[in-house]
């Protein structure tokens, strides 16, 4: 079983998302425990606050770090503690592999303009973001790393398969089209091929389409 630790100031966020879905069975199915802290809770004043300006001035402001470091005291979290921030390596297939390995991870989330630099410095052990572009706060990252995390433990999916031919699995590789019933929808028709029976034509066209599609997402950046 691995423990998800989450550090954040929303910890409504997480409770409709870690209860639905493949989440919420690997929970059920004891796969996983998920700790939700709320920030809030280690302030020391009555508008339990968890921000101020920025030294030197500028717009926005940060958040400060007696909270996280106060927090993280207390939960005495063994493994990784990963702050999202926009200033770490995108989050991938392999680091979430890497974390689906460990007993107990903490995801720090940060809100405002940023978080005071010496969280990032002296206490989480790596920074990581999920693209470049800005969402309002780090819950959405520690959302998309939990989930990634958790569909990987042995037993969250209903067979090793259904993992080990999604998109990334097996490097900076997408995976081909999928398609269901009906064979034709409003003219739109199944590929011939996916309707023949020939595993071996199959195979080969799978294997095609996403060697074409892995093209044309790394030529479009």
């Amino acid at each position: 079983m691995i423990r998800i630790n989450i550090v954040t100031i929303f910890p409504g966020f997480f409770t409709a998302p870690l209860e639905a879905s493949i989440p919420g069975r690997a929970s059920k199915a004891g796969l996983v425990d998920y700790r939700v802290t709320d920030l809030r809770d280690y302030t020391h004043d009555r508008h339990r606050t968890v921000d101020d300006e920025p030294y030197g001035g500028g717009a926005g402001m940060v958040m400060k770090p007696e909270p996280f470091f106060e927090a993280i005291d207390d939960l005495r979290p063994a493994g990784p503690i990963v702050l999202l921030s926009a200033r770490g390596p995108r989050f991938r297939h392999g680091d979430a592999v890497r974390l689906s390995l460990e007993s107990e991870i903490t995801l720090l989330c940060g809100h405002y303009k940023d978080v005071d630099q010496r969280v990032a410095d002296h206490l989480a052990t790596e920074e990581l973001s999920i693209g470049d572009f800005i969402v309002s706060g780090g819950e959405v990252g520690a959302l998309a790393v939990a989930d990634a995390v958790v569909r990987l433990l042995p037993g969250a999916l209903g067979d090793h398969e259904s993992a080990s031919s999604d998109s990334f699995y097996d490097g900076d590789v997408v995976s081909a089209p999928s398609y269901t019933r009906p064979a034709e929808y409003r003219g739109l028709r199944v590929p011939p091929v996916l309707r023949s029976g020939d595993h071996r034509r199959i195979e080969e066209w799978r294997r095609g389409e996403s060697e074409r599609l892995t093209r044309l997402r790394k030529a479009g950046g």
